[in-house]
């Protein structure tokens, strides 16, 4: 009998110092120390939260930036992040990647495409891309706003993101970041 009070007070001992104790304290260290990306890194404009700088969204409109193909769901639902566990002989990935290499195609991108312009990223919600994905959109969203490319090409030269240390990672481009730039230079409405 000794042992079931010592196992029950211990189960409770240990579910509220872990189950509550603990959440609560680095909760309030993180909202203390960084409450911008405690709070999910939003991104506010005039009072409206329109994103947020860690997960993707769907820009699929000729005069915008796209994203990497999403495997979330029906496409960038954050409900159904998760990669989509789909072998490399699996010919429903093979029909997904060459219907991606199709539309980048379609969108005149011509010689070798960037692996992530065609292949969804392990969340499905990644909300950057490489350099030479971004670059090889500049033609299509040129066209579609009437900007000068040479414009667009140093938009994007301005967004790349390079990690400190740099053998830490890639250089990438967030592209709400881009996007948002991109309607304030103007022109021609996003069709």
């Amino acid at each position: 009998m000794t042992r079931i009070r010592l196992a029950v007070a211990l189960l409770i001992l240990f579910t509220l110092l872990l189950g509550l104790a603990y959440p609560l304290a680095i909760t309030g260290i993180a909202q203390l120390a960084m409450p911008r990306q405690a709070n999910g890194s939003l991104i506010v404009d005039h009072g409206r939260v329109i994103g947020s700088e860690l997960i993707g969204q769907d820009f699929s409109r000729p005069g915008y930036f796209h994203g990497r193909p999403s495997a979330a769901g029906n496409g960038y639902d954050p409900t159904a992040s998760s990669g989509s566990n789909l072998g490399p002989a699996s010919k429903a990935l093979i029909d997904r990647t060459r219907a991606a290499v199709a539309a980048a195609r379609a969108d005149g991108a011509t010689g070798p495409l960037p692996p992530d312009m065609a292949t969804a990223s392990g969340s499905g919600l990644d909300p950057h891309i490489s350099p030479d994905n971004a670059y090889l959109q500049v033609a299509r969203v040129a066209r579609a706003r009437g900007l000068d490319p040479a414009v667009l090409r140093a938009l994007v030269a301005r967004n790349v993101e390079t990690p400190f240390p740099a053998f830490l990672g890639d250089p990438v481009v967030n592209v709400l970041a881009l996007n948002r730039q991109l309607d304030r230079i103007g022109a021609k409405a996003a069709r």
